[in-house]
């Protein structure tokens, strides 16, 4: 019964051991490189969908820095339409690229507020460390005003978001 019991924990200890490498890069690496993701997701909000890169019609690029601005605090895009957001953080402190309803992002702020530590990765997020670049991909599936902005402690507060204007008919307007 003790061997059996030494070899269980034995047995835990290395399947503990063999899961640290991926919980080590769970929110990037040191570099500012983002975590490897295995699939796409699928996960529904009302103002889109993960997309493909595959698939994307376009790249934005957006830069945001420690002014609390983003670039592009105005962004067009069609109904369907897939983008991907090429990011860069010019700045010394980190920033994020969420996207969200005004409300969603107002309720996430204060939450950061009340937990400035709490750590999460969504397909709706970005967080890109101080000099580094990062991308996400999003297809926008309905029509209607959306915004982003940095959830990081103050940031948002600050002024660091911007509006995505989703427009139910591309003929309609002009796209940069």
């Amino acid at each position: 019964m003790i061997f059996a019991t030494s070899s269980a924990t034995v047995i835990v200890a290395a399947a503990s051991f063999a899961l640290l490498p991926i919980v080590a890069q769970a929110h990037g690496d040191a570099a500012g490189a983002a975590p490897t993701k295995a699939a796409i997701s699928t996960e529904v909000h009302s103002f889109g969908v993960e997309g493909d890169p595959k698939k994307a019609s376009r790249t934005i690029v957006v830069s945001m820095d420690d002014s609390m601005h983003y670039s592009q605090p105005l962004i067009r895009v069609a109904q369907g339409e897939t983008v991907t957001f090429a990011l860069s953080n010019k700045g010394k402190l980190l920033h994020e690229f969420v996207i969200g309803t005004e409300r969603q992002l107002q309720e996430h702020a204060e939450l950061m507020r009340k937990n400035p530590s709490m750590e999460h990765e969504e397909s709706y997020m970005a967080h890109v460390k101080p000099g580094a670049k990062g991308s996400m991909t999003w297809k926008f599936t309905n029509a209607g005003t959306f915004q982003f902005g940095c959830l990081v402690v103050g940031h948002f507060e600050a002024g660091m978001k911007g509006v995505i204007v989703v427009a139910a008919d591309k003929s309609k307007e002009k796209y940069p």
